[in-house]
């Protein structure tokens, strides 16, 4: 039998839809949506009728009928903290996104879409590698202010996706190795998969710097510069998350522009381009010492990750830990596919979420 799965993910200004037989992407389209269509709508969740109608359309549009898919499969969102791999959407889960969701952010939209598309078509719904997959050890949460704990929120999706892709290409078993995870994106996040679990990570907010986030700073100097430039936390938060690292030094998030500038001479691009080099090993080889050192592979992946000087400058540094691997590209609709098509094959079965799960994560 040949699956059919209906894959939805949701951003700020567009709903990405795209359908796939197995694994291979029968067609693939981008809904935008204009500021002033957005407007009318309180929050998120509350776009949620909206965007599934869109949704809806373009399926038509595109001559599907939704009785025959298999499967829908979401983004998932800022849920309570979560395992990897799947999750049934099942009425809890949207009461979460709904009424307790973690931030609003348009990746909480994936699963009610999901789900109500896929009460029509008479199967099931899923979202797989949520946003808020955090599986961190209890040892690795702990910092120097006792009401302040480190959390597992980053680019899951695309670090596990590259994780699984290399196992495969190495015919190598997931849970027998431990493999580090490098998204090499706007944001960049860091992950130990140990033994099958993602143990650790580096979030974009504690990490390297990035074309946009500012990456981990002084305590100190940041606290002064909280109190001397802001007065108003929502400017210092897009401070931190949308205009720092390259936006900061070069007014631009495009790295390939700012990498542009560096084979052309300029040495202050160079010296700030080779620094988030620099610290995207130094995080690497931070979440190695979590294992003793022993790493099996390294797999780099992203967008950056097609740069082949920032490939080589963090090889050159971080190959004395494990072997190191670029699959490059963010292939997040490939991975929700896939992810779908493990369960409906058998592969993983999909969790159902409970709220007595979030002690156990």
């Amino acid at each position: 039998m040949d699956y059919r799965i209906l894959v939805i993910n949701p951003g700020s200004t567009s709903t990405k839809v795209a359908v796939y037989l197995e694994r291979d992407q029968q067609w693939v389209e981008s809904i935008s949506h204009t500021q002033e269509e957005l407007e009318p709508f309180a929050d998120i969740y509350s776009q949620m009728d909206f965007r599934s109608d869109l949704v809806k359309e373009c399926c038509e549009e595109h001559g599907e009928r939704i009785e025959d898919f298999d499967a829908v499969v979401g983004r998932g969102g800022l849920l309570p903290p979560v395992h990897t791999g799947a999750y049934e959407v099942n009425k809890y889960m949207l009461d979460c996104l709904k009424y307790r969701p973690q931030l609003q952010h348009a990746s909480n939209l994936g699963a009610p879409i999901a789900y109500r598309i896929a009460q029509k078509a008479n199967c099931k719904a899923y979202i797989y590698d949520a946003v808020a997959v955090d599986e961190m050890e209890e040892l690795y949460r702990i910092t120097g202010i006792k009401d302040v704990f480190r959390i597992g929120r980053g680019h899951n999706l695309n670090m596990r996706a590259a994780v699984l892709n290399l196992c495969e290409q190495k015919v190598i078993d997931y849970k027998d190795h431990n493999i580090l995870s490098v998204h090499l994106g706007g944001g960049i996040s860091v992950g130990l998969f140990a033994h099958g679990r993602l143990v650790d990570m580096i979030s974009d907010d504690e990490g390297p710097f990035s074309p946009e986030r500012a990456g981990g700073l002084p305590g100190y100097a940041i606290v002064d510069y909280c109190y001397d430039i802001y007065d108003d936390k929502a400017d210092m938060m897009r401070q931190m998350q949308r205009k720092g690292g390259l936006v900061s030094h070069f007014g631009t998030s495009d790295s390939r522009e700012v990498e542009k500038r560096v084979l052309a001479g300029d040495e202050h691009a160079k010296l700030v381009y080779d620094a988030m080099a620099l610290n995207i090993a130094k995080n690497i080889a931070k979440l190695s010492v979590d294992v003793n050192g022993n790493i099996d592979y390294i797999v780099l992946t992203g967008g950056i990750a097609y740069s082949s000087y920032i490939t080589k400058a963090v090889k050159e540094r971080v190959e004395f830990i494990a072997p190191v691997e670029v699959i490059p590209g963010e292939k997040e609709m490939d991975s929700l596919a896939n992810g779908a098509l493990r369960v409906l094959t058998g592969v993983e079965t999909a969790r159902i979420l409970v709220e007595e799960e979030y002690s156990n994560v």
